[in-house]
């Protein structure tokens, strides 16, 4: 009687490492840096030029500045690690802040901090941020609520998102506040940011007090913040709406350097920044509740109009220069 033959099982083909090693098993395989990436591919040569090789790189390449885990706004940690060498240069040297008033600001729980807005694009956001970050005692971190023309942009929209802005809305604000973060909001909206250079410094109508029944819904303190020097990075000489409509921009400004010298155009002027921050407007006091009275909202907001308006004015009048303050 003839035995029955032995049955080998196939091994399945082994893949390659770039430099034609044996690559482990995938719950095995560790992730290499950027720089060991890069240094195994240019050993092997042309037995490196795979798909799955060149997603490895590319994959490392991104995650040499991203974390793999972002929070649930998409805040990145080291993304905003790896660009802020840049910002701190925007901060110190190119707009040389001058901040006030930061003890001003809650050292703990949650704060809404109202902004006068301008610059065409969201440099005032970044540098409250960073003024709140290095000079508050309690080195505080400010989520700004930004507009959907630069929270929905392609390239933009991202690097917000990643740095720690968030799409302005009342539910992204209030679940903000009611986890007991600072939150920044610029109430002026797209008027702000829209604003002719012969308007600069004149605050646009702050809406419908929304900021406001976000603040008394939360119990959060308003703090009103007084940015100057911003409105002359990109002064807007003329604006060209028909061209922006196509693309979702509410405005396409027109200025000394935008559109004609192209991306260079987009370079802000390093102008002399001052930023102020006033004494809180507590909102406890009158409850919930006293988000569904108007007459209160819209004295709310008003004294927080008039407050960030004098502070404008009292800056203005001791700057003696633009670039030098």
């Amino acid at each position: 009687m003839s035995s029955r033959p032995k049955v080998v099982p196939l091994r399945p083909r082994s893949r390659l490492e770039p430099d034609g090693r044996p690559a482990a098993a995938p719950e095995t395989r560790r992730k290499d840096g950027l720089l060991v990436s890069i240094a195994r591919a240019l050993e092997a040569g042309r037995h490196a030029v795979t798909w799955e090789n060149a997603a490895a790189l590319w994959s490392a390449a991104y995650f040499s500045w991203h974390s793999e885990e972002v929070d649930e706004f998409g805040r990145d940690a080291k993304f905003t690690e790896t660009i802020r060498p840049l910002l701190e240069f925007l901060y110190t040297v190119w707009w040389r802040v001058e901040p006030a008033g930061v003890e001003n600001v809650p050292a703990e729980g949650p704060g809404l901090v109202v902004a006068n807005h301008s610059g065409v694009l969201p440099w005032d956001g970044v540098m409250i941020t960073l003024a709140l970050r290095h000079e508050h005692p309690a080195r505080r971190e400010c989520r700004m609520l930004v507009l959907d023309m630069f929270a929905l942009l392609p390239f933009l929209a991202p690097a917000l998102a990643r740095t720690g802005a968030v799409r302005a809305c009342p539910e992204n604000g209030e679940r903000l506040l009611r986890a007991g973060e600072l939150v920044g909001v610029f109430p002026e909206g797209v008027k702000g940011v829209g604003k002719r250079y012969r308007d600069r410094y004149k605050l646009a109508r702050f809406g419908r007090g929304g900021f406001v029944r976000l603040a008394l819904r939360t119990s959060a303190p308003i703090v009103p913040c007084a940015v100057v020097g911003a409105e002359e990075i990109h002064p807007v000489l003329a604006k060209a709406d028909w061209v922006g409509r196509p693309f979702g921009l509410p405005y396409f400004p027109i200025t000394p350097s935008f559109p004609h010298l192209g991306p260079l155009g987009v370079v802000p002027l390093p102008t002399k920044w001052s930023i102020d921050f006033a004494d809180p407007i507590p909102t406890a006091e009158y409850g919930p509740a006293g988000a569904e009275d108007p007459i209160l909202v819209n004295r709310l907001s008003e004294e927080v109009r008039s407050v960030i308006q004098r502070m404008i004015d009292g800056r203005l009048a001791r700057r003696r220069s633009i670039w030098f303050g």
